[in-house]
């Protein structure tokens, strides 16, 4: 019996995962519940049994999106050894696990309400996790005694442009590049004197 539940999970899991890819390759607002059971090779059915509705069906899935990198960015962070290396490591990973979404899998993302909450929770929470960090390097002594708070809203601040492909526009930056920028801009601005 625990075989069984173990296959259904592995199973719903993998639909879950093929779901994923679809919709940060294609965006999701054009593709209704028969259009991603043919590309999934599935039943509508199948899909039913994930959500009760397409609307629900986008959120599990962005939901999960963001849970997975989370996941990965705090696998990446827990390598850095200093505080300068945190705070880069996080910001390039937070782009590094975006760099699959197309651009209308975040024009989708923005424009339907239930994942744009969902995007903004994600953005403040990051931006508590960089205050988090840039607070602990000015306790080592690895940072200046900044305002964490305000660095971190503005950290977050952009963020939310380069997700929104704000930055991309206007400087041509791709997603990965742009956080490397951020990070290495904070990181400078925020470096203790001797550093």
């Amino acid at each position: 019996m625990d075989d069984t539940i173990g296959f259904g999970t592995r199973r719903r899991d993998d639909l879950f995962n093929r779901l994923l890819t679809l919709l940060l390759a294609e965006g999701f607002a054009q593709l209704g519940v028969a259009d991603l059971a043919t590309r999934l090779r599935c039943s509508k059915s199948t899909l039913y049994t994930l959500a009760g509705s397409k609307e629900q069906l986008v959120v599990a899935t962005v939901t999960q999106f963001f849970r997975t990198t989370t996941t990965q960015v705090e696998s990446a962070v827990a390598g850095a050894v200093t505080a300068r290396d945190r705070v880069i490591t996080y910001l390039v990973a937070v782009g590094d696990a975006l760099a699959p979404a197309s651009e209308a899998f975040m024009t989708d993302l923005h424009a339907f309400g239930p994942t744009r909450e969902l995007y903004e929770r994600n953005t403040a929470a990051a931006a508590l996790r960089v205050q988090g960090l840039i607070s602990e390097g000015v306790a080592a002594g690895e940072f200046r005694d900044v305002d964490a708070a305000f660095a971190a809203d503005m950290a977050a601040s952009m963020m939310s442009r380069i997700q929104r492909r704000e930055v991309a526009a206007t400087t041509g930056l791709d997603d990965a590049s742009a956080y490397r920028q951020l990070a290495s801009i904070l990181t400078v601005g925020i470096a203790a004197a001797d550093e």
